[in-house]
């Protein structure tokens, strides 16, 4: 298979004078593997706060963390420097830019993650990027007024604005005034070392932890909480005796909806063959997604999930096995035949019924490897690094109000 990610325009790319900054939270998994990426196409230096009630006081935080070739340095940061009222108070934006600047003076592009940064860019010597990877005016607790006044800003000073959605992006351009000329859509991805060598035609083999289940393996796998629709679940389960079921990732956070929260809590209580392995490692979930026989995306369509990137489809992608999915992310909406859609239980159940029929093999296995290749977090750094090097001061990233993805 033909890497999309050439070595030739790798050489080129870290040839160049400029090393890039990212501003990130490295709590955050797909900023971590977008930032990884882009180290390993320019040379790129990352930092993540630690957000302290003293930070203005602290000059060191918990030091650096290596992240495959991504260096990230943490640095303190004042409590209240993402509030409307204080952030401007504390003086911070000063420390933040001595602190990026500190290494290697000049016009090095800064990527930023959050809109928050919007004063910091201001007096940002190089290019900046908007790397905007969610809605974030439908964060829970986040004041959207705020988060307007601060995207209109950030938006306005951005040589390139990179939201992981065309909504995001429609948001940006609609409501805080971004120019579309400057908009280059980047969806979430995998990384390049989780694709296989050839499609694979057969699941593969079930881990230790989920070894005694009994195929077919039906199989969920990220962060299982508010987002995902409990009560879809509970019903497909219950409709189909002749699956197993196994859940990967955190199940602890708290659902607010009541009825989908009891839902989840009698999911937890089936046992035999519904399994809750808990939280796994990044690097471990594509075992998973390969051993399923089929992978179910159950997303519930509410914000800012609905308009965000699944980063688990391209996971899933990867691994070459079946998918249905809710219509719960619109993203995935455009995503057929590489998965298929579900309105409600009863279709989850139908499509699962069609897909046994043919013994989980849909004959799209090796659409979806070849789809995995042009989906990795590599081909998603290097179309960063493209756009600024070739549309930095035209502005020419997109034509009229037509995004690239």
């Amino acid at each position: 298979m033909q890497d999309a990610f050439l070595p030739s325009a790798q050489h080129d790319m870290r040839s160049g004078q400029s090393s890039w900054r990212i501003l990130l939270d490295t709590r955050t998994p797909w900023l971590v593997e977008f930032a990884r990426a882009l180290a390993a196409t320019v040379p790129t230096c990352g930092f993540s706060p630690e957000i302290m009630t003293f930070g203005r006081f602290r000059r060191e935080a918990g030091g650096c963390v290596k992240i495959g070739p991504l260096t990230v340095t943490r640095f303190p940061l004042q409590r209240g420097y993402f509030s409307p009222y204080l952030g401007p108070l504390f003086g911070e934006d000063s420390r933040i830019l001595k602190r990026l600047e500190s290494t290697d003076p000049g016009s090095h592009p800064l990527v930023c993650c959050l809109p928050h940064y919007a004063r910091l860019a201001e007096r940002w010597p190089g290019p900046v990027i908007y790397y905007a990877t969610d809605l974030f005016r439908n964060y829970s607790g986040w004041k959207p007024g705020h988060i307007d006044a601060l995207e209109r800003s950030i938006c306005k000073i951005a040589t390139l604005v990179c939201p992981n959605s065309t909504r995001v992006a429609d948001v940006l351009v609609r409501e805080s005034g971004c120019d579309p000329n400057r908009i280059l859509v980047l969806p979430n991805a995998v990384r390049r070392e989780n694709l296989l060598l050839e499609p694979a035609l057969l699941p593969g083999p079930l881990l230790a932890d989920i070894q005694n289940m009994n195929r077919p393996v039906a199989g969920v796998i990220g962060n299982l909480a508010g987002n995902t629709d409990w009560e879809l679940l509970e019903e497909v389960v219950r409709s189909t005796p002749w699956l197993s079921w196994v859940f990967v990732g955190p199940y602890s956070a708290i659902v607010e909806d009541a009825n989908q929260a009891g839902a989840r809590q009698r999911l937890l209580e089936v046992g035999g063959r519904v399994v809750f392995t808990g939280p796994k490692s990044y690097g471990d979930l594509k075992d998973y997604a390969r051993a399923l026989d089929v992978a179910i995306l159950p997303y519930r369509k509410s914000e800012p999930t609905y308009s965000g990137s699944s980063t688990r489809f391209y996971e899933h992608l990867a691994a070459c096995r079946p998918m249905v999915a809710t219509r719960g992310f619109e993203e995935l909406l455009h995503k057929p035949p590489a998965l298929r859609l579900a309105d409600t239980a009863r279709d989850c159940v139908e499509e699962l019924e069609q897909l046994r029929a043919v013994n989980f093999q849909d004959g799209l296995a090796e659409f979806r490897w070849k789809m995995s290749a042009e989906n990795t977090w590599e081909v998603r750094a290097r179309r960063m690094c493209e756009a600024l090097m070739s549309g930095m001061g035209t502005f020419g990233f997109a034509a009229g109000s037509s995004y690239h993805a």
